[in-house]
């Protein structure tokens, strides 16, 4: 399976030096669990202050945010199919969509929760790429549950 999994910083200086090589790594690991063949994602790692301009702007909700994702194809959740998506007409792979990351935000969590950065960044884009293939939580019903489940599944958690 080929993923195009592109990283780039809002700014300069934004980011541990292997952000990009763990977002690869669990990019992979969920498009890997979800079936997916090659597919390609874009991640804007940002701060606090970029974030927030995202969320305003494209969701009304003026507040930071750990991460955004912005599908492209509207999926169902664990029945990924890759006829219901767009493609690069070059390679055939299918476009996903992008993702926004709060590195400051990522930071904290990750102290917060007692994981670290590395498990945090890594978690969150897990959550990101269930969102870009159909998976949402807005509710506390089965969806979320289902999507949380996934989570654990793909990160290796334990109950």
């Amino acid at each position: 399976m080929d993923y195009e999994i592109y990283v780039s910083r809002e700014k300069r200086n934004l980011g541990h030096n292997n952000s990009a090589a763990l977002i690869k790594k669990a990019a992979a690991m969920a498009l890997r669990a979800e079936g997916v063949g090659q597919a390609i994602i874009s991640v804007m790692l940002t701060d606090d202050e970029g974030i927030r301009s995202v969320n305003r702007e494209f969701r009304g909700v003026d507040r930071a945010t750990d991460v955004l994702s912005f599908p492209l194809n509207e999926l169902q959740p664990g029945a990924f199919d890759p006829a219901d998506c767009e493609t690069d007409p070059e390679t055939g792979a299918v476009l996903l969509g992008d993702m926004m990351i709060s590195v400051p935000r990522c930071a904290e969590q990750g102290e917060d929760f007692g994981h670290g950065y590395e498990r945090e960044i890594m978690y969150l884009t897990v959550h990101s790429v269930l969102h870009l293939l159909g998976y949402d939580h807005v509710d506390e019903g089965e969806m979320k549950q289902q999507m949380r489940q996934r989570e654990k599944e793909i990160m290796g958690d334990k109950d």
